[in-house]
């Protein structure tokens, strides 16, 4: 490189690695999220179900969850999830019977755990490529997240 061409992104040294490939989850607007779910699900069958499906995951997994309003994110790999807005408190508690692994959770790391677990169980039920490649989306901003090992030992 010549000292009158500038880069064309940030030197390596200069931006830690783990920056250079994090996945950044961004709020949708509130006009944008009538189009959510056809956006990010459209071509998948029985996409309309996702959404009361992750309300019935976080019934079961969380005895303090009664319904409210949830939040939706785009992630900058492509994938989406949604997270409940915390009722007062800043944590979940969630129960997952079905491992026996309990845990207290933010609201968006709960909402990346029922998603993940909503995800998981609509790919295998339609068989559908992209379905999975939506999990695995998300699952790698779980990877990531500060509470990646809270996450995934729910979700086990």
């Amino acid at each position: 490189m010549t000292d009158n061409l500038m880069p064309l992104f940030t030197p390596a040294e200069t931006v830690p690695v783990a920056d250079q490939n994090r996945i950044a989850a961004t709020p949708v607007a509130d006009e944008q999220r009538v189009g959510f779910w056809p956006q990010y699900f459209g071509s998948i069958p029985q996409w309309i179900t996702l959404e009361p499906r992750i309300f019935a995951w976080m019934d079961r997994l969380c005895a303090d969850y009664h319904g409210g309003i949830w939040n939706f994110y785009s992630l900058s790999n492509g994938g989406a999830f949604m997270a409940p807005e915390a009722d007062g408190e800043d944590k979940w508690s969630l129960f997952n019977s079905m491992n026996g692994n309990s845990a207290e959770l933010s609201s968006e790391a709960t909402g990346i755990a029922v998603c993940l677990m909503a995800y998981s169980h609509h790919a295998c039920r339609t068989e559908y490529d992209a379905m999975t490649e939506h999990y695995y989306r998300l699952r790698d901003y779980a990877i990531n997240h500060a509470e990646c090992r809270t996450i995934m030992h729910i979700i086990d």
